[in-house]
């Protein structure tokens, strides 16, 4: 079988890229044919230092590692020093009845984000069909990012650059069937059939969750209730049981106010937890918003820190806009109800302060 391996992947994308740059070039003598073709994407990186915890290995005199450097137990940017994140390509098409979307990520950000994917394609982060019937219905076929959470995996997407617990602990993509149906001009709903979550790729355990989704949106803003039921695990006939509500409003020119509200469990295994997020829109370049979460972990178990842990969240975020360029510094506050960090002293601690400075381009 032949192997494609990082530097001929990388040239096989820049022929995409360069292919499809020509093809647009040549396709403006018929604007309707080139109107449907979609790029887009983004790149990230950015540093990161904590205030009261390690940054760095720390060795005994054997030189065996007896702690590493620190981080929040939630998903992208907690690597030390400057490091990257990931580039983002997203090639579609916008067809008057059919389309596609291929999203290809490569870098640590888009790795993780794609953690139960092997081989090849461990750069897909999305790749799906869709075939709209009518104004009222939509047919989507393939693998697409989760529709529960208030976060994404996008930084160009998200407020903060930092992610939540909630986002970090629920699903990140799913490959299957959905249907989208538009009811009116303000009420939406979704039913899809899926692989275990996460298993974008292929189902190889033969087990299926079920979706759905109802919205209401308008000019000031969004509500979304998801539900997500089915079994997960390989080794469990328990099925995974998840509600979430996200809703995002202007409440004024400058000022908007998010919500995410979670819960999550797998037979008393599980989290629930609550964020809000308040965004100040101080001039045309500059916005200030703030993460303030709660997460718990249920009784008999949870993913993160332990059973009946609590985790608080309070994530300060700037963001500053030049062009297509967006730099945004983040002071972060996790306070956890026990001792999982390690100080600069190597005690444990319950809190964690830190700083990152990040700057995406997108386009």
């Amino acid at each position: 079988m032949k192997v494609i391996t990082t530097p001929k992947l990388i040239k096989f994308l820049l022929l995409i890229v360069a292919g499809f740059t020509g093809f647009q070039a040549s396709a403006q003598e018929d604007e309707e044919e080139a109107a449907g073709w979609v790029l887009s994407g983004s790149v990230d990186t950015y540093f990161r230092v904590n205030f009261n915890g390690l940054n760095k290995y720390e060795y005994n005199n054997n030189g065996d590692v007896i702690a590493g450097p620190q981080a929040p137990a939630s998903s992208f940017a907690d690597n030390p020093g400057f490091a990257i994140g990931m580039a983002n390509v997203i090639l579609g098409y916008e067809g008057e009845k059919v389309g596609f979307v291929a999203d290809l990520v490569y870098g640590p950000r888009g790795e993780d984000a794609v953690f139960l994917s092997v081989g090849s394609s461990n750069i897909v982060n999305q790749l799906y069909v869709y075939y709209k019937v009518n104004d009222a219905l939509t047919f989507t076929l393939g693998n697409w990012n989760t529709y529960l959470g208030y976060e994404v995996i996008s930084p160009a997407a998200n407020f903060n650059y930092s992610t939540s617990y909630m986002f970090s602990y629920g699903p990140f993509s799913h490959t299957g069937l959905k249907a989208d149906f538009n009811f009116d001009d303000n009420w939406t709903g979704m039913l899809a059939i899926m692989n275990p979550t996460d298993f974008t790729e292929f189902n190889p355990y033969g087990k299926y969750s079920f979706g759905g989704q109802l919205g209401y949106s308008n000019d000031s803003g969004s509500a979304y209730l998801n539900l997500l039921y089915g079994e997960q695990s390989p080794v469990s006939d328990e099925a995974t049981f998840q509600i979430d509500l996200t809703t995002g409003w202007d409440l004024s020119d400058m000022f908007y106010l998010g919500l995410n509200a979670t819960y999550q469990d797998t037979d008393g295994i599980g989290f629930y937890g609550a964020a809000l997020y308040p965004q100040l829109q101080t001039s045309e370049n500059f916005a200030i918003g703030l993460r303030a979460e709660y997460f718990k972990e249920l009784e008999d178990g949870g993913p993160v820190y332990g059973a009946d842990v609590r985790a608080l969240d309070f994530t300060l975020t700037g963001s500053y806009t030049v062009g297509n360029l967006i730099i945004k510094p983040e002071l972060r506050l996790d306070s956890i109800s026990e001792d999982v960090f390690v100080d600069t002293d190597l005690n444990a601690n319950d809190n964690l302060s830190s700083f990152v400075l990040a700057a995406i381009y997108a386009f």
